[in-house]
C-alpha cells in the first residue's frame, strides 16, 4: 500500500475460547495456552514522505523480520475516514513478555532487516521517518487469550477503548466480558472480535481495548443495534454491579481499514 492521503490523529495510541464454526475465521492459540501480549503502536506522520517511509519499512523490513522470528499475524491499519494528519496503527502479538522484551535485540541481529529497513532506521534528525510513536502494551483476556483472524474479504475494523474510573471498575468490566458472557454474545452476533486486551502500560489507564470487524459501516450499525436488543445482553447489563455507568467512564471508537500487506 502506497497511500498519499493524510489521516487524522486519533486518541488511540495506546497497543483460548472455542473456535466458532465460521468459514474463514480461525483462532491463533499461544503454544503454551497462556494469554498473549499485544503491542498496539501508533505512528503519527506529518506528510506523504513519512507515510511512504513507514509503510515501506513495515511491509519490506519489519513484518518479514518479525515473521522470521516466529511472530506472525501482524496487523497494520489506517483510518477509514482520514483527514488532516496521518496515522498508521500496528498490532503486534507476542507469546510472552520475554518475547516482547527481547525483540529489538533480536531484530538488530538480522542483517536482512537492517538492510531492508535502512532508510527508516537511519533517517536523519533533520528528516525523521515519523513525528512520534506511541505504544501500549496489552494483556489478552483469559477467555480470548489469542488473536482470532477474520476472513480476507473486504471489511472494516472498529477499535474500541473503554476507560474506567478506577482499577476496581476495570476488573469488574473484564469480569463482565470473561465470566458473565459478553465475549460470547459478541461472537454469537457475528461481531468477529479480533482481540480483547487490558492495557498494562499506556495512556489513559485504567482501560481495556478490543477490536471487532464488519463488512461495512451499515453492517456495523446493524450489529450494534442487535447487540443492544439482545436478551442475554439485557440480562447481563441489568445486574447492578455490571451497570456500564459504573464500569465505563469513556468510550473511544476508531474506524480502520487494513493495509494491503496487513496480516489481519
Amino acid at each position: 500500500m502506497k497511500r498519499r492521503v493524510f489521516f487524522k490523529t486519533t486518541i488511540v495510541s495506546s497497543a483460548a475460547a472455542a473456535i466458532l464454526p465460521q468459514i474463514g475465521f480461525a483462532q491463533l492459540k499461544p503454544s503454551n495456552k497462556m494469554q498473549m501480549y499485544y503491542e498496539l503502536r501508533t505512528y503519527t506522520l506529518k506528510d506523504a514522505d513519512q507515510l511512504s517511509l513507514v509503510e515501506d519499512y513495515l511491509e519490506r523490513a519489519a513484518i518479514p523480520a518479525l515473521n522470521r522470528l516466529g511472530i506472525e499475524n501482524i496487523g497494520v491499519f489506517t483510518e477509514l475516514k482520514p483527514s488532516a494528519q496521518s496515522i498508521v496503527i500496528v498490532l503486534i502479538p507476542y507469546q510472552s513478555l520475554h518475547e516482547f522484551e527481547t525483540i529489538n535485540d533480536r531484530l538488530e541481529q538480522d542483517k536482512l532487516y537492517l538492510t531492508k529497513g535502512a532508510s527508516y532506521l537511519n533517517a536523519p534528525a533533520t528528516k525523521p521517518a515519523y513525528e512520534r510513536i506511541q505504544s501500549s502494551l496489552l494483556k489478552a483476556f483469559k477467555n480470548m487469550p489469542g488473536i482470532e483472524l477474520p476472513s480476507k474479504d473486504k471489511r472494516i475494523f472498529e477499535l474500541r477503548r473503554y476507560e474506567h474510573a478506577s482499577e476496581a471498575a476495570g476488573t469488574k468490566k473484564r469480569e463482565m466480558f470473561n465470566d458473565a458472557g459478553e465475549i460470547e454474545i459478541f461472537k454469537r452476533l457475528g461481531f468477529k472480535p479480533v482481540f480483547f486486551g487490558e492495557t498494562i502500560i499506556g495512556e489513559a489507564r485504567p482501560n481495556l481495548i478490543y477490536m471487532v470487524t464488519f463488512d461495512d459501516m451499515a453492517a456495523r450499525d446493524q450489529h450494534w443495534k442487535s447487540f443492544g436488543a439482545d436478551p442475554e445482553w439485557k440480562k447481563i447489563s441489568a445486574i447492578p454491579e455490571y451497570a456500564d455507568s459504573k464500569l465505563v467512564s469513556k468510550i473511544t471508537s476508531t474506524f480502520l481499514q487494513p493495509a494491503e500487506y496487513s496480516q489481519i
